[in-house]
């Protein structure tokens, strides 16, 4: 069948606009969520696994009268930025969206989204958007990967990621994105799961036993953690099975199981016992050694983590006698590499474990001009007697709470860092911080944490203006 046939050119383009429907359209641009942009009679459509510069047959899925979602079916013609993926499994993965893209626009795409939500959201004119550090390899990095577990039809204990937009499992036994030397970890676990027939959770009916596999591993010192995460504590064997993993897998320093007995989305429970081994690895980072858990927050790039640090201390440009607030400090990651070039730092993070963590890491690294508090910046920073040269935020996705916004507009410090994982709200905090010219924002420097997805993080460097120093607003 001919494309003018498949197409029924002989109809209107409202008549197309239905579910169902076939439609060819140019992609022009990628979505903040990483789908292809085309557009069909003033109508947007969202096309996941296209690329701009992409000619395409869709197939229309969710129409809404000004836009709608779609599927890829022919390529009429494809772009030149596209690529063949690395992954046999890379159009059903849910992992990666971008395995299509190559590297170079990858970096372009995600500048560009930076710039967009700064002037869409920020209504910033002309945001002065670094171009994106790229990462040393745009495979093989991530230090962390958490797999959902499952069966197949065949009664088989699989382990993966969820197809797009779906909750069917991909089996995997080897990522082209984690650390190749946890590729025999996941794939050999699995099998000796299997064979311990232990039950596999379902979620529906919340029976079984094992939900995830979470693999960590210290990118410099080879040190890997195992974490089996689990309904309840009930599995036998899992003592003599853990010290065989041990013996077996070179590298190997602990295996944990941790409890999560709630009927949720999240991987994690707050209980976590160790099994075999010891219940942390130890990775080197910026110079430093710290100590990583199976819960603990840390970077999944060690590398690109690291350029970014150098890069806030290329800017500030410390001189060793500056106090500084580090809010949303987690387990000190950015804490510790600065605190010897200032005269004092504060951490601030609300999860006590992390919090106990960075002390211990401080400790062991012999750092002493910090103070890390527990408790919610947006509780704590109004409150802080001190009135910091410099603040570094680094807030979850969800951004600073406005708490948190206009403690800074009353404290004034000279420098903010904000370390942001979600540009959008990173825009709207900005457009906020820079109200009324308090503060300019001097340069934005996104980094690539995650190659072959959309997902882009940045630090925005702002310095309080001229007019500003000096003035305390009541």
């Amino acid at each position: 069948m001919s494309i003018r046939e498949l197409l029924h050119t002989d109809e209107d383009d409202s008549a197309k606009w239905q579910q169902g429907e076939l439609i060819e359209v140019e992609i022009t641009d990628l979505s903040d969520t990483g789908d292809g942009v085309g557009r069909f009679d003033d109508r947007v459509v969202f096309v996941p696994d296209t690329v701009p510069g992409d000619r395409a047959i869709i197939r229309l899925l969710h129409v809404k009268p000004k836009y709608a979602h779609a599927k890829l079916h022919t390529l009429s013609r494809p772009s030149l930025r596209r690529i063949r993926p690395s992954c046999i499994v890379a159009d059903k993965c849910g992992g990666c969206q971008w395995q299509h893209i190559s590297y170079e626009y990858q970096l372009e795409a995600k500048r560009n989204q930076v710039i967009q939500a700064l002037e869409r959201i920020g209504g910033f004119v002309h945001p002065p958007v670094d171009p994106v550090l790229r990462a040393p390899s745009a495979f093989g990095y991530r230090n962390k990967s958490t797999y959902p577990v499952g069966k197949s039809a065949t009664g088989q204990v699989q382990a993966g990621y969820y197809q797009k937009g779906s909750h069917q499992l991909v089996n995997l036994n080897q990522c082209p994105v984690q650390d190749a030397r946890l590729n025999p970890l996941l794939a050999e676990v699995k099998q000796d799961i299997h064979t311990s027939q232990w039950q596999v959770y379902d979620e529906r009916r919340h029976t079984g036993q094992i939900r995830h596999l979470s693999l960590r591993i210290g990118r410099r010192t080879g040190e890997m953690l195992l974490t089996i995460v689990v309904k309840d504590w009930n599995l036998p064997g899992i003592e003599k099975l853990s010290a065989v993993w041990l013996k077996r897998f070179p590298g190997l320093v602990g295996v944990c199981l941790n409890r999560n007995s709630d009927r949720t989305n999240a991987i994690f429970g707050n209980e976590t016992r160790c099994i075999a081994g010891i219940s942390y690895l130890r990775e080197q980072f910026a110079g430093l050694e710290f100590q990583v858990r199976p819960d603990t927050f840390f970077q999944v790039y060690t590398e690109t983590a690291e350029a970014m640090t150098q890069e806030i201390q290329k800017e500030l440009n410390l001189q060793g006698t500056e106090v500084l607030v580090d809010a949303y400090c987690g387990i000190g990651t950015l804490t510790l590499p600065l605190a010897k070039q200032v005269r004092s730092i504060t951490g601030l993070e609300v999860q006590a474990e992390a919090v106990e963590q960075a002390i211990l890491n401080a400790r062991n690294n012999n750092i002493n001009n910090v103070t890390f508090v527990v408790g919610a910046v947006e509780k704590l920073l109004p409150q802080m007697d001190i009135l910091p040269d410099i603040v570094l935020l680094d807030p979850p996705r969800k951004g600073c709470g406005s708490d948190v916004i206009e403690s800074l507009r009353r404290k004034q410090p000279r420098r903010i860092v904000y370390l942001s994982c979600k540009v959008a709200t990173l825009a709207r905090d900005l457009k906020l911080l820079c109200a009324d010219g308090m503060y300019t924002i001097t340069r934005i420097q996104p980094a690539d944490f995650f190659p072959q997805t959309a997902h882009v993080e940045a630090a925005a460097f702002l310095v309080l203006s001229s007019r500003s120093q000096g003035y305390l607003a009541p």
